[in-house]
């Protein structure tokens, strides 16, 4: 069947907000489906999106928000949460465009001045991260919320040589300059740190059948940090309304793209049925002329 194909739309982009019919095109290490074909987003962009939406009860009237190591994609979805003050921070100099040099061991923050803090596969790098999780804590205002993300393996605990090798480092940790793999023991060293955290990831928030939708990784884990020593829930509850209402409109957009594949094919079929008879040999009719006219002169000469 020749012309558009028109689909259901095929996936929501949350952090450009855009209805993404076209592919999404690969990510950095070539993971399939990650980046967005509009505005460039990857998976943990779009969770960032959407994580800031639930939590925007906690985020009206902000005063300060501070990215640590900004990216071109996250740092849209912090203007608009219209904080007073908008402060990036990175350890090098490098493309991205910051507004100061700072180590996140030794922030030049003051005591308790920050609502908000991004901090996503920093620490990792850190040498010394038990102090960079002091500095975050100590720089959180007492309504302050830090989001962190650093890459863990489940069922271990953390494994970190900060003397390591580039190479030794590649082979260990999976990148020259990351220092440690994250285990389950992270909850116990931000509670070290004055942070009471809880994990929320893809599946909790927007439930099982969105994640797909919404381009994410369903193992993507967020530690949701505040002050306190009190152990936090470790992982955001299931059930909630959100998420049922998620799974209601794709079970609606699945069944609707059920009945536009059937009508599809039944297009498809009307499409053969009219080629083969365009295709059919026409019966050729001058010969049957010519014999009514043959038949009609002897009549006259009879």
């Amino acid at each position: 069947m020749t012309g558009a194909r028109h689909d259901v739309h095929k996936a929501y982009c949350a952090a450009c907000g855009s209805m993404v019919s076209r592919r999404f095109r690969p990510g950095p290490d070539g993971r399939l489906e990650a980046t967005c074909p509009r505005c460039g987003s990857l998976e943990r962009h779009r969770f960032l999106s959407l994580l800031l939406g639930a939590l925007e009860p906690d985020l009206h009237d902000l005063d300060t928000v501070v990215e640590i190591a900004p990216s071109r994609q996250s740092t849209p979805l912090l203007d608009r949460l219209g904080a007073r003050r908008r402060i990036s921070l990175d350890l090098g100099h490098d493309k991205r465009e910051v507004d100061a040099l700072a180590s996140l061991t030794a922030l030049p923050l003051r005591d308790g001045s920050v609502d908000l803090l991004v901090c996503y596969h920093v620490l990792e790098h850190v040498p010394d991260d038990c102090s960079a999780m002091r500095e975050i804590s100590r720089v959180l205002s007492p309504r302050g919320i830090a989001l962190l993300e650093v890459p863990i393996k489940r069922g271990v605990v953390t494994e970190e040589d900060p003397s390591a090798t580039p190479d030794e480092r590649v082979r260990r940790f999976g990148q020259s300059d990351h220092v440690r793999w994250y285990g389950d023991d992270f909850d116990d060293r931000l509670l070290a740190a004055g942070l009471s955290s809880t994990r929320v990831t893809p599946p909790t928030l927007v439930g099982e059948a969105a994640v797909k939708w919404f381009r994410l990784m369903a193992h993507e884990v967020v530690w949701v940090a505040r002050h306190g020593t009190a152990a936090a829930t470790p992982t955001a509850p299931h059930g909630s309304g959100l998420t049922a209402a998620f799974d209601a409109v794709l079970a609606d957009l699945a069944r609707t793209q059920v009945r536009l594949d059937r009508a599809r094919e039944r297009a498809d079929r009307l499409a053969a049925q009219r080629d083969a008879l365009r295709a059919r040999p026409v019966v050729p009719q001058a010969r049957h002329g010519a014999d009514v006219l043959t038949r009609l002169r002897r009549a006259v000469h009879l």
